[in-house]
């Protein structure tokens, strides 16, 4: 493993990107827990105006993914695309401090957040094309070595953002981001090179490119991956509140819990990530689909919490295979528009941690804490017939061909 995880530095930039990634996670993860807190506590939001604004922030995201996505394929420089989202990201998070006022907030964050949140598809879109050139065989193991690094950074930001937070509250808190972007964006115009890629290359992209959503192979795993981001979020918001009201557990069985799954998480996923020379990232997903049913199947029945601490392996190997494998199905999908690819990935993640974040209060309140896990088993198995019926990379391919052809 060592060796392999040596050999991946063949890839031009890797090293940045290692840095980029576990600092990007980190800036993202210090103010998560706490935007909530800040926009009720400071601003005076309801919790309805403040469930608005994380809705429109996001949804501004997608957006502004999707149109950032088709252009950065068209033989632009990726490296300034990079940039302009990263110090994006730090104009956004600096509006915390210079609006009270809801709507201009929300205009900022939305505008500067929403291009901000290109940088990370980019970066991986940049490693993609890096790893194609240097004619490195474990794409998917360099990639699931990246993600694994976000989510140490999610590990380490909110201790950072606590301790930022008692000694220089929430000023220090969103400066701290600020600059933390700032920081990767400085990084990034000094030591990543200028990509632009040559006028061939650009028209064989633009013909053989597959990236519509309106095509079959693309849309049905799209909607599937929302599904599967949905009950993920679901889950999160769920269990806690499960394990408290349901089965009589303790705030210290929701922090074993949360615990448990997040340091299973890395070591999984870095696994199934040296396993993709074997097995097909499909295979992975669809995997993880059964091993999810597996875990809400578990907590639909369960009696205690202890059970729930054990069934956190499936529900860590469920996240693993998500966010380790997930960016290497799409590019399997979509291997000449690895900018429209990582967008798509990161599109389904937002829309399904928005619907899993707004539908998981009202199932709850409607039919229980117990029933919402029978809800995500069912929105599992459709996620998992949607996959099904998706086509292979090699008949998507052969489909569009064929088209072009007509």
């Amino acid at each position: 493993m060592l060796k392999r995880f040596r050999d991946l530095f063949v890839i031009k930039g890797f090293g940045l990107f290692i840095v980029c990634m576990l600092l990007i996670g980190t800036s993202i993860s210090i103010t998560m827990p706490y935007l909530s807190l800040y926009g009720t506590e400071v601003l005076g939001m309801s919790t309805a105006a403040f469930g608005v604004f994380m809705a429109v922030t996001s949804l501004a995201g997608v957006l502004a993914n999707t149109f950032i996505a088709a252009y950065s394929d068209s033989g632009v420089d990726r490296k300034w695309l990079i940039v302009a989202a990263l110090l994006s990201s730090a104009v956004g998070y600096g509006s915390y401090l210079l609006f009270e006022n809801f709507f201009f907030l929300l205009l900022s964050v939305s505008f500067f957040n929403g291009f901000g949140a290109a940088a990370m598809p980019q970066i991986f879109a940049y490693a993609q094309e890096s790893a194609n050139e240097s004619k490195s065989d474990d794409k998917t193991f360099a990639k699931s070595t990246l993600r694994s690094l976000v989510s140490l950074g999610f590990l380490v930001g909110p201790l950072v953002g606590t301790l930022l937070l008692a000694t220089l509250g929430y000023v220090g808190l969103f400066l701290a981001t600020s600059i933390l972007f700032l920081t990767i964006a400085t990084l990034v115009i000094f030591f990543l090179k200028n990509k632009k890629m040559p006028e061939g290359q650009v028209a064989a992209k633009k013909k053989t490119s597959i990236s519509s959503l309106r095509h079959k192979g693309i849309a049905l795993p799209f909607v599937a991956f929302i599904f599967l981001f949905a009950v993920n979020a679901i889950n999160g918001i769920n269990t806690p509140l499960f394990i408290v009201n349901e089965l009589g557990g303790s705030h210290a069985d929701v922090g074993l819990v949360v615990s448990i799954c997040a340091g299973l998480e890395i070591p999984i996923m870095l696994f199934f990530g040296s396993l993709g020379k074997r097995i097909s990232n499909h295979r992975f997903i669809l995997f993880g689909c059964v091993v999810a049913v597996i875990y809400f199947v578990a907590l639909g029945f369960a009696a205690a919490s202890w059970q729930l601490i054990v069934a956190q392996l499936f529900q860590a190997t469920l996240v693993a295979v998500l966010m380790g494998n997930g960016l290497s199905y799409f590019s399997d999908l979509i291997p000449t528009s690895p900018g429209i690819a990582a967008t798509v990935y990161s599109n389904g993640s937002t829309l399904g941690r928005l619907v899993g974040s707004l539908s998981s209060g009202f199932i709850a309140q409607v039919a229980g804490f117990r029933f919402v896990n029978w809800v995500c088993v069912a929105m599992v198995t459709v996620a998992f017939l949607l996959l099904q019926k998706t086509s292979t990379v090699k008949e998507v391919q052969h489909q569009e061909v064929e088209k072009q052809s007509i």
